[in-house]
């Protein structure tokens, strides 16, 4: 093999270890917050989920985060209940479906970096990349995570 051969092997090498680390770490994080945290993982998806259809001028029903999820309606249930009892959360009834509740962001200032502080860090550092460098990392994360969300379906 050549020097270049090498150092391109090298690489290819260190990126998918990189990427490996980088799930056993959102595994262990995962875990931390099932328990030490605050808010599980779900729940910080959820509240997520609600401002950003919020944002766009979208009614968010529990159906439409267990969807957006992929969770039962029973464990949405739960989150939203938890959400609620911490001041994030308002539940109404849905004037189309009286069965139905609608769910919206009590505090509207908050900030969805305030419900994750690591999206904050990760954001500072991508601001540290050179454009072309950021493209190409968003190329090789993206084909990591359309071959995750493939896994045992």
């Amino acid at each position: 093999m050549t020097d270049t051969q090498d150092i391109t092997t090298e690489s290819h090498e260190r990126a998918a270890s990189a990427v490996e680390r980088l799930r056993l770490a959102e595994a262990s994080l995962a875990r931390r917050r099932q328990t030490d945290c605050g808010p599980s993982e779900n729940a910080r998806a959820a509240m997520r989920y609600i401002l950003e259809r919020s944002d766009e001028g979208e009614s968010v029903t529990p159906r439409a985060i267990a969807s957006h999820l992929g969770i039962s309606a029973a464990a949405v249930t739960g989150i939203l209940d938890r959400l609620h009892s911490g001041g994030m959360i308002t539940l109404r009834e849905n004037p189309d479906d009286r069965r139905s509740k609608l769910v919206r962001a009590f505090d509207r200032s908050t900030d969805l970096e305030d419900i994750d502080p690591l999206t904050a860090r990760i954001r500072e550092a991508s601001k540290e990349l050179d454009p072309d460098v950021a493209a190409a990392v968003a190329d090789f994360v993206e084909r990591i995570t359309r071959s995750v969300d493939e896994e045992c379906r």
